[in-house]
């Protein structure tokens, strides 16, 4: 069974990852920074950001649906307000699975600590926003 999930508010979620990647990641934010600490050189031959956007629009989209099907559980479970839901849903899910993986791997990766916390931030931010668009915006029918 499949809760209920406004799909409207999972591609604007989705396409919300785009936008806060492309904030994030402008030299003037922490593009700079975390090129230098991630060693990315851009002007490498053969640099081409066509297929890291496209699994990020995928995977943005995986992670939207399975963000708005966990809030509809967790909203029919603990009832209350949706926009709450989503918002507590969405920060235990990127503690308990994105922060908690981005740490282990980059720990045994030897990455350095600064980028680790740039990328678990950038990760905080895109899941909030997610959060936001779905909480506010519910399933027909459930609130």
């Amino acid at each position: 069974m499949v809760p209920e999930i406004n799909y409207w508010t999972v591609i604007l979620a989705t396409l919300s990852t785009m936008i806060v990647g492309s904030v994030w990641y402008t030299p003037k934010v922490f593009g700079t920074k975390w090129m230098a600490l991630a060693k990315v050189d851009p002007h490498r031959e053969g640099a081409s950001a066509v297929t890291p956007i496209l699994v990020t629009v995928v995977v943005s989209f995986i992670t939207s649906w399975v963000l708005a099907g966990s809030t509809t559980i967790a909203w029919h479970f603990y009832e209350g307000s949706y926009l709450v839901s989503a918002l507590v849903t969405g920060v235990l899910l990127w503690a308990g699975f994105t922060a908690a993986r981005f740490i282990t791997h980059d720990a045994f990766e030897g990455r350095p600590p600064a980028l680790t916390l740039m990328n678990v931030a950038h990760e905080l931010v895109t899941v909030v926003v997610m959060a936001v668009i779905i909480g506010v915006w519910p399933p027909a029918g459930t609130v």
